[in-house]
């Protein structure tokens, strides 16, 4: 499987182009540390209208840190293609960590994912810079095409976990306040 990653990455690297030499660098900093989702999860936890929204991102991107980053990659502990392949020259600094599943592609999509499941068309947009960041990383030769997939299957499935338990959260919160309403309530 390995050689036949390596060749797929190979190819990418035979269709770059300056502009995507520029560009998907700039690209690829968006998912660094998920900091544009970060981002854009804060701004939607601002305004009351998508604050459920936001909340929902956020637990699902908690989620996705604690499991991906902070488990799953340390489990699999895969290497990084360009160790396999050291003739290969990096647009960007070396990553640190291991390489299955991709962070960039898994905390893209567990925001998509969130969108998604919390029925928000927002995960239109999302989604279409999402697979730009996760195509990135492939041309950036950081990690291997099943990295990716893993990361967006992973991203998914937090996603998914991540706005059922804000949904199960917020309704336990309003029991919980509706209780406190009663008749009882001092």
């Amino acid at each position: 499987m390995n050689l036949f990653e390596i060749g797929l990455l190979d190819a990418v690297q035979n269709i770059r182009t300056p502009f995507g030499d520029w560009f998907m660098p700039l690209v690829t900093k968006l998912g660094d540390g998920g900091i544009f989702w970060i981002i854009a999860t804060v701004a939607l936890l601002i305004f009351p209208r998508t604050r459920r929204l936001g909340f929902a991102c956020a637990v699902a991107l908690i989620i996705d840190v604690a499991l991906c980053n902070g488990l799953i990659k340390n489990l699999v502990a895969r290497t990084r293609p360009y160790v396999v392949n050291p003739d290969i020259v990096l647009l960007i600094p070396k990553p640190g960590e291991f390489s299955f599943p991709s962070g960039h592609a898994a905390a893209s999509f567990t925001f998509v994912g969130a969108l998604y499941f919390s029925r928000s068309r927002l995960w239109i947009p999302s989604c279409v810079l999402a697979a730009v960041v996760a195509f990135s990383r492939i041309y950036l030769y950081v990690h291997y095409p099943t990295d990716i997939l893993g990361g967006i299957v992973f991203g998914v499935l937090f996603g998914f976990l991540g706005a059922l338990l804000a949904r199960k959260l917020t309704e336990l919160i309003k029991k919980k306040r509706g209780a406190s309403d009663g008749p009882d309530a001092e």
